[in-house]
């Protein structure tokens, strides 16, 4: 265990580790109650299983989109290159900004659809599991829209970024 630093405290020992293990950066979004625009940039996508296809993500519940989440049933969830980094860090900040540019359209199922990400699931919400302040959202992917290929977008270290070299 030399090779180690111990961190005793759960919570710091968390926090640190998941700053060493990169992330794929998504963007979630939906419709809120009254049919407007919501969502939220996202590292906690997954999938679940291709059979079904399933696929996955977390949320604060304390976040300004977590309502939506509750009311909503159908969600877009969209990989993000590295040209979408300025969509990561809109859809990170002030909610009343995330759909201010022209950059997004209705898609299927009336959801919101950004027109540069490179890959987009349209999916219906299956399952919502409360753990703390958190939940675990589970999609049912209903359909896919590929658009451009570009290097993924990562969150590593507190900062965005692109993958370096391959190792294979």
């Amino acid at each position: 265990m030399e090779n180690f630093a111990v961190e005793k405290e759960p919570t710091e020992a968390l926090r640190a580790t998941f700053r060493l293990h990169a992330s794929g950066v998504s963007v979630i979004t939906l419709l809120d109650a009254e049919g407007k625009p919501a969502g939220f940039t996202a590292t906690s996508m997954t999938s679940l299983g291709a059979n079904p296809p399933l696929a996955s993500f977390n949320v604060a519940r304390g976040s300004s989109t977590w309502p939506s989440l509750l009311a909503g049933k159908h969600v877009a969830i969209h990989t993000l290159g590295e040209r979408n980094l300025e969509l990561a860090q809109r859809m990170a900040a002030d909610h009343t900004l995330r759909f201010s540019k022209n950059d997004w359209e209705i898609g299927p199922f009336g959801v919101p659809v950004f027109t540069d990400a490179t890959s987009v699931l349209i999916g219906k919400i299956r399952e919502i599991h409360d753990v703390e302040n958190n939940a675990v959202i589970i999609v049912d992917v209903i359909e896919g829209l590929l658009g451009l290929e570009a290097p993924a977008l990562l969150y590593y270290q507190r900062h965005y970024m692109t993958p370096g070299k391959s190792l294979n």
